[in-house]
């Protein structure tokens, strides 16, 4: 039966430490099924879903502490099981841009969560353009059977407005847009 595990870490970038956790990995027998990396100001941070024997899993999870010590790293590991999607008829991608304003994401998360929509990704930035604080919002919506996507766009394209946000949406691969 495979085992997973969720691993997280953080700490002052450096080159090599992505190498160092991968190679943990494959020296106590397993396999990095999903990851992301990412830079937050000179912070590296990496999540990593790891799969392997109950045996192998608990290798790792004896092991890292001390890799963790040696590079730097602040590490949480969580075991899990394999994620089974949800039966959704369509996926959207919504981008949100503009002027950078404080609330941004809890109103947009919060518009989300009272429609019990399943967020599949979310990206966030904001940047100095010349003066100007700006931001982009990327979000994956994962949309159930009972939602009417017309009636959600137009929903979306409204909290875009009333915010004084730029949005686009587009209709994932295998999906039709309503008439």
């Amino acid at each position: 039966m495979t085992n997973y595990l969720v691993v997280t870490a953080m700490g002052a970038d450096r080159p090599g430490l992505v190498s160092r956790l991968a190679r943990l990995a494959s020296d106590c027998d397993c396999d990095i099924v999903d990851s992301r990396m990412a830079l937050f100001g000179n912070e590296f941070t990496l999540i990593m879903m790891i799969s392997g024997s109950w045996s192998a899993i608990t290798k790792i999870e004896t092991l890292l502490p001390s890799l963790s010590v040696e590079l730097e790293l602040m590490t949480v590991m969580k075991r899990t099981s394999k994620h089974v999607p949800k039966n959704f008829v369509s996926r959207i991608e919504v981008t949100f841009t503009g002027e950078d304003q404080r609330g941004t994401m809890k109103s947009i998360t919060q518009f989300l969560a009272d429609r019990s929509l399943d967020l599949a990704a979310v990206r966030s930035h904001a940047e100095d353009n010349e003066g100007l604080q700006t931001q982009s919002i990327f979000l994956a919506i994962n949309i159930p059977e009972k939602v009417d996507l017309a009636k959600l766009e137009s929903t979306i394209y409204q909290l875009a407005e009333d915010m004084n946000l730029e949005c686009s949406i587009k209709l994932m691969q295998g999906t039709t847009s309503p008439q």
